[in-house]
């Protein structure tokens, strides 16, 4: 808390944090970062660092997180009505990542592993199912995608070259008319109309 400055600051950090009738963008900001921003950079650290104790926790994590985004992307409109419900998921969140509760470890022990082995013949069935209608998909609109890509290039260098064009037409503007003494300045009164 010394890296917020003040304990007034805290306060007031943990009191939007925490106030049911606070901003739900407040909450729900935290929410992200704890979900998603703070485990992307445990899981970085743990790939550069080579360390496979945390390798394994990330891998849990995400596991634990992936599941949790599936089952709420389809409850989403009947739970978010729910009194609370980004404060239960962010006091969620915390406890998936938690050393001490190893949260993500225990869902996955608990929960998905034993629903996973169970059902992986099906799901491996469904997911090579979608897998090739999805190849089938791309492969059939192939020449469209090529075409698309194509504008996409043309008019991401046009805008480009415009953008170029006009910040080396505008520095142009500004190098010609510093040296040059001839081009009146706009702050410099025309002296021909006093006379």
């Amino acid at each position: 808390m010394d890296l917020l400055g003040s304990n007034l600051t805290s306060e007031v950090g943990l009191r939007l944090l925490l106030c049911p009738l606070g901003s739900n963008v407040v909450i729900r900001t935290a929410c992200c970062g704890v979900g998603v921003a703070l485990p992307v950079y445990s899981t970085f650290k743990a790939i550069e660092n080579k360390d496979q104790d945390a390798q394994q926790r990330c891998l849990f994590y995400w596991a634990a997180y992936g599941s949790f985004s599936l089952v709420e992307v389809f409850t989403d409109k009947l739970i978010s009505w729910c009194p609370m419900y980004y404060h239960m998921k962010f006091a969620f969140l915390v406890w998936l990542q938690l050393p001490p509760t190893s949260g993500a470890k225990q869902l996955y022990t608990n929960h998905l592993r034993p629903f996973l082995l169970r059902h992986q013949e099906r799901v491996d069935q469904v997911l090579g199912f979608a897998y090739c209608e999805m190849i089938k998909l791309v492969s059939s609109y192939h020449a469209e995608i090529k075409l698309v890509k194509s504008m996409v290039v043309k008019i991401t260098g046009s805008a480009e070259k415009l953008l170029r064009g006009t910040a080396e037409s505008d520095r142009s503007q500004q190098h010609s008319s510093a040296e040059d003494p001839a081009v009146p300045s706009d702050t410099e009164p025309d002296q021909n109309h006093n006379h």
